[in-house]
């Protein structure tokens, strides 16, 4: 992984590996999230729930009435864009830390934020329960790969990094509308 270093028994100086581009690790690593020593994805995932949350709480609307489309439309947004950032950024990376590195959480983001799809359309209070139960389907998925996801997780390319993330999501927010729409539930 990495720039190789001239061998140590060639007599020569070694050359010191080169670092990694800021902006791609800014973005790779979540905002910082993924130097978290436990659990780096959890810690990506966990930030973007908080991102989502703060943003919930920032939006100003002219009626309560359109807050779920405004979210969810944020929530897109951020989707989009940080698929796009996190495939250019994981491809800068790789040459540098390797394919599919532990500190490159911008997947776990994105994938946590499909999840939270679900959760704009229910009241205040249960949108939250919603948004934590995101989080642990999202991490259950994540982790144990079912369905598909270890055979992307499998593939090389920052295409692949990001894609079975995506797709946790999506089985996330899957169970998350059965589940929310089940008369007499409250998550």
């Amino acid at each position: 992984m990495g720039q190789v270093e001239q061998e140590k028994n060639s007599g020569r100086n070694l050359r010191p590996l080169k670092s990694a581009p800021v902006l791609p690790k800014i973005i790779g690593t979540g905002f910082g999230s993924g130097y978290f020593p436990l659990c780096p994805g959890t810690a990506g995932a966990v930030l973007a729930l908080l991102i989502w949350i703060l943003l919930g709480e920032a939006i100003p609307l002219p009626s309560r009435e359109s807050f779920p489309v405004a979210l969810e439309s944020f929530t897109i947004a951020l989707i989009l864009i940080f698929t796009v950032a996190g495939i250019w950024a994981t491809a800068k990376l790789m040459p540098f830390w390797g394919d599919d590195p532990k500190r490159v959480v911008v997947d776990e983001m994105v994938g946590q934020w499909t999840a939270l799809l679900a959760a704009p359309a229910f009241e205040y209070e249960n949108r939250i329960a919603m948004a934590l139960a995101a989080l642990i389907l999202f991490r259950f998925f994540d982790i144990v790969k079912p369905l598909g996801i270890r055979t992307l997780d499998r593939k090389r390319g920052a295409f692949w990094v990001m894609a079975d993330d995506l797709l946790a999501g999506v089985y996330s927010l899957v169970i998350l509308i059965i589940v929310g729409n089940i008369p007499g539930w409250v998550i």
